[in-house]
């Protein structure tokens, strides 16, 4: 037994937690740069509490609020220009998964000038970041957790992350009250996410006791409590769980990387900017289907976790679960056409080769379209 595990990051979590915005970011800046969504945190007002808890600990700010569902390179460049307008020496990451992936590659690209896409395919290695503080308001892509940034290239389609050190927060700020105002259809797509990055995480060929450990708790308490919080959101113990795993998902994918779902869903939402949870879970019973012989104990044990009885039944034991959160979808309903399936396949290749290898049956160029069209 031989492994790293390295997390360097202060994780605040509770109930209420939010109301330390202010304080934690005044320990890493006199100006913060706010990367959110278009809406969100403007409707639960979240932001204006935000600005609040700023000016309390005389902290000030500049917002930046143009972060696509599937940020774009371009988008990061637009915050970095408002960075140098600004002068703006901390970047607070306030919403989604999408926002805090921007937020992380705001702060690096501030530092390591150039295409950012010369950093994700590893042409070129960055220095440093600004100081990054996140505050997740959807129980998802646990980004507040890990070193990842995914993003999209307009021009190429691309969507792949930087993964670097240094855009680990320096704090996240996970507070489950900030979750409850998710309309139900965001809840089932992040929740899912959330769920998947557990299991590839548990599955994955480069995985480690640690990582095992917290995966199979995330996939635990998210069994458990997902549906809970999708029948009833007023249900806040069952929040702190389903958040929890989240997190928990972030960290371990950090260390355990994603495997093929996670490979074959994102040139699918690079190609047509589906909402990633939706493209998991068309994709995912399938991939489970040809690949469940390769590791029995681990899909035994998500299955059973899931309500299946071993690993045989998993693939049915995710679609019951899915149908239960309403999210049953095919990626032909997502828009995505046959004529898309040798693109992605081969965008996959490209872009995602490292989750396919990940994978504990790796899956040929052949095999992978094969589960492309089976997904329509």
């Amino acid at each position: 037994m031989n492994f790293n595990y390295n997390l360097p990051i202060n994780l605040l979590f509770g109930r209420g937690r939010s109301n330390e915005i202010g304080t934690e970011v005044a320990k890493y800046g006199k100006k913060a740069l706010i990367v959110t969504g278009r809406n969100s945190t403007k409707k639960s007002g979240l932001l204006d509490k935000t600005i609040d808890l700023l000016n309390k600990a005389k902290v000030q700010y500049e917002i930046f609020d143009k972060v696509e569902q599937n940020p774009l390179t371009t988008t990061v460049y637009e915050g970095v220009d408002v960075i140098k307008e600004t002068g703006c020496d901390v970047v607070l990451g306030l919403g989604g998964g999408s926002i805090m992936d921007a937020a992380k590659s705001i702060a690096f690209s501030a530092k390591n000038p150039g295409d950012i896409s010369e950093y994700i395919f590893g042409i070129k290695q960055g220095s440093e970041a600004l100081p990054i503080v996140l505050v997740p308001t959807t129980c998802g892509t646990g980004s507040e957790g890990n070193c990842f940034s995914v993003l999209t290239n307009p021009e190429t389609k691309d969507k792949k992350s930087i993964r670097t050190n240094i855009i680990i927060a320096k704090a996240s700020i996970i507070d489950p009250e900030l979750m409850v105002t998710m309309p139900k259809s965001i809840l089932a797509s992040v929740g899912f996410d959330a769920l998947a990055h557990n299991m590839e995480a548990y599955l994955s060929k480069i995985g480690q006791p640690l990582t095992d450990m917290k995966a199979f708790y995330g996939i635990k308490l998210l069994s458990e409590n997902l549906i809970k919080v999708y029948n009833d959101p007023s249900d806040l113990d069952a929040w702190d769980s389903v958040t929890l795993a989240s997190t928990l998902g972030g960290m371990v994918i950090g260390i355990a990387g994603v495997t093929a779902p996670h490979g074959l869903e994102h040139p699918a939402s690079g190609l047509h900017d589906i909402v990633h949870g939706k493209g998991l879970a068309a994709l995912t019973p399938i991939i489970v289907e040809k690949s469940w012989e390769s590791n029995l104990e681990k899909y035994s044990n998500i299955s059973k976790l899931l309500g299946g009885t071993d690993a045989a039944d998993c693939a049915d034991a995710i679609r019951n679960f899915l149908k239960k959160i309403d999210l049953k979808v095919t990626l032909g309903e997502l828009g995505i056409k046959e004529k898309d399936v040798e693109w992605m396949a081969e965008n996959c290749m490209k872009v995602s080769r490292p989750s396919i290898v990940n994978h504990p049956k790796e899956f040929s160029l052949e095999e992978i379209k094969d589960i492309y069209y089976k997904s329509l």
